[in-house]
C-alpha cells in the first residue's frame, strides 16, 4: 500500500499570491478527486507532489520519506499528465514513447518494447502508433498523455484537468482508462468536472482558495445534504431577493427561467420542492465565495 502523507503545505509566490494554504491530506492506493474551481490552487498543489517546485512550508511524505530531501523517491516512481503537454514534431507516438522510456530508466529494449506496446493496446492507439502525435485529436493526446504517464509502472500518477475539451465519448472512454489504472497505484485526479470525482473516486477533497473545505468518501459527503435541498424556478428579477432571505448554493437556466437550489433544514415555503442532492450540491454548499455559484462552470 502506497501513503502519500501532506502536512501542512503552503505555497506563496514571489509576487505575494498564496496559491496554498497549509493544506494536509494522507491519499493513498485507489482513485483520489482534488475537485475546485480553476485558481483554487489545484495545480500548485500537484506541481509541487510531482517535485516541480518546493513549498514555501509543510512538508511530503511519500511511503514515510520526505519528498523535498529525497526527491527521487516520487520522481522515480511518477507519472505525470499535466493539463497541457508539448510533443516532438514529425515523431510517431511509437517513437516518442521509446523516447520517454529511455528517459525515465527503460533501458532493456525487450521490456520497453513490451511495455510500449502493452500500453498503446490498452489506451486504444495501437493501430495509430505510427501516426505523430502532433496530428492526433484531442481525446487521442489524452490517452497518448496516460501511455507515456504509465511507462516505468509508476505508484503514483498525477492527471490535471485530463477532460477538459473532449467530446462526450472520448471522456467516457478516457474515465473508464483512469478507473482501471488506479487499483493498485495512488491516482490524484485534479479536476472541476464534478461528475468525473464523483464517479471516479473513492475519496476526495474540496480545494477552494489554496484552503481545503472538506474531504471524505463522495457518496457519504452527499448524504450529509440528504433532505435539506430545495428547489424552485423563478424569475431572474426575484434572484436577489432569495439569496438575501435564503442560502442560495446554485443557480441554473431552466427553459428560459432560473432555478435555483436553497439547503434549509426545512422547506424554505410551500412553493419549493425537495431535491435528491448530488456532488454538485455538496460542492457547491461548501464552497466560500461571496455570490451563489452558477451550476457547471467553474
Amino acid at each position: 500500500m502506497n501513503t502519500l502523507d501532506i502536512q501542512q503545505l503552503s505555497k506563496t509566490y514571489p509576487n505575494g499570491v498564496q496559491a496554498l494554504d497549509q493544506v494536509s491530506l494522507t491519499i493513498q492506493n485507489g482513485m483520489y478527486g482534488l475537485l475546485g474551481a480553476n485558481g483554487a490552487g489545484k495545480s500548485t498543489l500537484m506541481r509541487t507532489i510531482a517535485t516541480l517546485q518546493s513549498p514555501s512550508s509543510g512538508r511530503i511524505l511519500f511511503n514515510g520519506e520526505d519528498i523535498q530531501t529525497k526527491p527521487n523517491v516520487v520522481r522515480n516512481g511518477l507519472g505525470y499528465l499535466p493539463q497541457e503537454f508539448g510533443v516532438y514534431p514529425k515523431t510517431s507516438a511509437i517513437e516518442l514513447l521509446h523516447h520517454i522510456a529511455v528517459l525515465k530508466g527503460l533501458l532493456d529494449k525487450k521490456e520497453r518494447e513490451r511495455q510500449i506496446e502493452n500500453l498503446l493496446h490498452q489506451t486504444n492507439l495501437w493501430e495509430h502508433r505510427k501516426k505523430h502525435v502532433q496530428t492526433y485529436s484531442g481525446g487521442m493526446r489524452r490517452r497518448f498523455g496516460i501511455a507515456q504517464a504509465l511507462l516505468g509502472n509508476p505508484r503514483i500518477i498525477i492527471v490535471d484537468e485530463p477532460t477538459a475539451g473532449l467530446d462526450p465519448e472520448e471522456r467516457h472512454r478516457f474515465l473508464n482508462l483512469l478507473s482501471k489504472i488506479g487499483e493498485d497505484i495512488i491516482v490524484i485526479l485534479s479536476t472541476h468536472i464534478v461528475a468525473d470525482v464523483y464517479n471516479l473516486c473513492s475519496n476526495m477533497a474540496i480545494l477552494d482558495r489554496g484552503r481545503i473545505l472538506v474531504h471524505g468518501n463522495p457518496s457519504d459527503l452527499v448524504k450529509t445534504l440528504d433532505g435539506k435541498v430545495w428547489k424552485k424556478t423563478i424569475s431572474t428579477d426575484e434572484l436577489n431577493h432569495y439569496r438575501e432571505n435564503h442560502q442560495v448554493i446554485s443557480t441554473r437556466l431552466a427553459a428560459g427561467n432560473t432555478q435555483i437550489h436553497i439547503k434549509a433544514d426545512h422547506a424554505p415555503g410551500n412553493d419549493f420542492e425537495a431535491v435528491t442532492p448530488n456532488l454538485e450540491d455538496f460542492y457547491f454548499s461548501m464552497v466560500s465565495t461571496s455570490e451563489p455559484q452558477t451550476m457547471g462552470v467553474s
